[in-house]
């Protein structure tokens, strides 16, 4: 029995394959509105962050790149190929309580990474509008409004119905990288032919810093505080279902397509370590010192300063058009990401409210929350670094200790130290930017409080559903309905903790005797075995089973006993056209604590709760299976 969307009150989950797949390198396309669109505010943080230092600062960050966050998305993108990523792993390895709980923490962090990701583009954005000559003199002053009217556009557009286009993000992508490339090697070449920029820049350090070897040191502690260059990997095996691979790929394992995406993530990085560091030579030489600094002409917009000075105001306006078009474009994809990102797991959890289920709700919510954020941090492009920093941070360590677990797992050693080294790393990083820039843990303590509490809430508003997605039975289970089907079927719930004799013969004894059952010989013991009591949902399998040579026995796995019991009755009736019986014992002790027991562990008060659930599931009394408790 397949129950319906209205039984089980759970939102739709997302399709696991997409309705098309793209070449990889179109796809990337799609990530890299979100991880090239960094070019736009990157230089510039980078230079707060490092001062002469940023070109050094940044190599480290590339570094780090290639040899450390690379290497992992790798192996994420092996075990799970189907755009579950870093989170889907570590709720298979921790399962339970413990694994539901984490994986809330996490998806704190991530819509800290996708809400700062909205604003703090939207607000780049807002800086290039800003800061063009040509804008009317009325929007000069007008950062914040423009801030908050770019996030309600994008809200306005997925309230009418956004639908992916991956023609529109390789047109952005491809245009905005060709600018970026026209910029940086007019500067690359200026600076070729003006000597003394190059000395200038050295003789700083050197005045500054003394020796290389110090240079260094110092690189190396401050380049935590570049860590924006590190995002878009997520993003990018998050959307590796819309990968091509091979008409033969195996479903499971499509080898093609993780072979494929592999290559987006490898070039993908190459391309982005290739202009960060460029893009922080030209900045750094080119650029004096105070245009960096807040209110400054280049403070969040560098390279478009660059374009401006150099190359002339038509050139630098089309140059902003380009970056406000693919900060936005960015900001969509954040969206959708959460769009998608929030059904996913919430619902299987039994923790999602209805509004989450449907996206004009949830939009309206994430932009107000857009607008929050963009109100706390006054739209300041600076000032969001941090808060985003963490949440990309936050999920590249747990993407580095899933993959260091897995590794374990398989018994590879050399690869399980390895990935345990890069994710001491980077957690390195990621203390150094928390104890720097605190406001992304506040930030993502907030959107963790809030979904847990939210989440708590609305699992136990919802724990007397039905949680049952489908119900199987085998030959022999069947056999026994059918046969009781022609009297009348009597199930008694029994305990699977003693499957002796004389437990059976004394449960039937008892529930003869207290319910003056007349035809002993009618009665299927029906057990339930709690697996996994943190699951919402679950699919159950009815065995058949002949114990003892004289006892039938029903024998189910689920994550909760009452709501199982419900299920199997309701599919019973269904099936045969008969109202079944199901017998049941008071459960003894305070009715409080059992209550805790049902809500935390499946078990507990199982009389009352199953005779609730399935007189919520079927409203007509004269319908409904029979429940005796004695």
């Amino acid at each position: 029995m397949t129950f319906t969307a209205q039984q089980l009150a759970v939102p739709a989950q997302p399709a696991t394959e997409p309705h098309s797949t793209s070449p990889w390198w179109k796809v990337m396309c799609l990530t890299g509105v979100d991880y090239f669109s960094t070019l736009g505010y990157q230089p510039g943080i980078a230079f707060l962050a490092a001062g002469l230092l940023s070109p050094m600062a940044t190599i480290v960050l590339v570094l780090l790149t290639l040899l450390g966050a690379l290497p992992i998305y790798r192996r994420v993108a092996e075990e799970s190929p189907h755009g579950q990523g870093s989170i889907a792993m570590l709720e298979r390895l921790l399962p339970f309580w413990r694994g539901k709980f984490f994986v809330l923490a996490l998806l704190g962090f991530a819509l800290t990474d996708f809400i700062i990701t909205i604003t703090l583009s939207a607000a780049d954005a807002a800086a290039h509008v800003v800061e063009n000559p040509h804008v009317p003199a009325f929007l000069h002053e007008g950062q914040m409004w423009i801030t908050l009217f770019l996030v309600a556009l994008l809200g306005a557009v997925f309230l009418k119905g956004f639908k992916e286009a991956i023609g529109v993000a390789v047109a952005l992508v491809v245009t905005y990288l060709a600018l970026n490339t026209v910029v940086i090697g007019y500067g690359i070449w200026r600076i070729s032919t003006h000597g003394h920029l190059v000395t200038d820049w050295t003789s700083g350090l050197t005045a500054e810093h003394g020796s290389v070897w110090t240079m260094i040191g110092v690189s190396l502690l401050v380049y935590p505080k570049l860590a924006l260059g590190l995002s878009g990997f997520e993003t990018g095996v998050a959307v590796m279902s819309h990968v091509e691979g091979a008409e033969d790929d195996d479903f499971h394992m499509p080898a093609a397509r993780i072979r494929n995406t592999k290559k987006l993530l490898t070039t993908a990085a190459l391309i982005m370590s290739g202009y960060l560091i460029t893009s922080s030579l030209v900045t750094t030489m080119l650029i004096p010192a105070e245009k960096f600094q807040d209110g400054g002409e280049a403070s969040g917009r560098a390279l478009a300063y660059l374009a401006h000075l150099y190359l002339g105001d038509a050139f630098g306006t089309v140059y902003d058009a380009s970056t406000i078009a693919i900060l936005w474009f960015a900001g969509a994809s954040a969206m959708a990401g959460m769009l998608n990102l929030i059904p996913r797991y919430l619902p299987r959890y039994g923790m999602s409210p209805e509004w989450a289920g449907a996206t004009r709700p949830l939009v309206i919510i994430l932009t107000a929350v857009g607008f929050l954020i963009t109100w706390i941090f006054n739209a300041d492009v600076d000032a969001q670094g941090g808060a985003y920093a963490t949440g990309v941070l936050v999920l590249m360590v747990s993407a580095a200790c899933a993959v260091t677990l897995a590794a374990r797992k398989a018994g590879q050693r050399k690869l399980t130290i390895a990935y345990g080294a890069i994710a001491l790393v980077l957690a390195y990083t990621l203390f150094d930017n928390v104890r720097e820039r605190p406001d992304g843990v506040k930030i993502g303590g907030c959107f963790i409080a809030a979904i847990v509490l939210v989440s708590l809430a609305s699992r136990v508003r919802r724990a007397l559903e039905l949680r049952t997605t489908e119900i199987t039975y085998d030959a022999r289970a069947e056999m026994f309905l059918r046969d009781s089907a022609r009297r009348s079927i009597r199930l008694v719930a029994h305990e699977p903790v003693d499957r002796g004799r004389e437990a059976y013969v004394a449960k039937m004894r008892q529930i003869v005797s207290d319910n003056d059952i007349q035809h002993p010989g009618d009665i299927v013991f029906l057990e339930v075995t709690v697996k996994d009591y943190s699951d919402f949902e679950s699919r159950i399998e009815v065995h058949g089973e002949a114990l003892h040579d004289e006892f039938r026995v029903l024998t189910v796995e689920a994550s909760t006993v009452p709501n199982a019991l419900a299920a199997v009755l309701l599919d019973i009736r269904d099936r045969t056209g008969v109202r079944p019986h199901l017998y049941l014992e008071w459960t003894e002790g305070n009715p409080l604590i059992n209550l805790a027991r049902f809500l935390l562990f499946g078990v507990g008060e199982v009389a009352p709760v199953t005779r609730e659930v399935v007189r919520r599931a079927e409203p007509d009394p004269t319908r409904r299976p029979h429940v005796h408790a004695g």
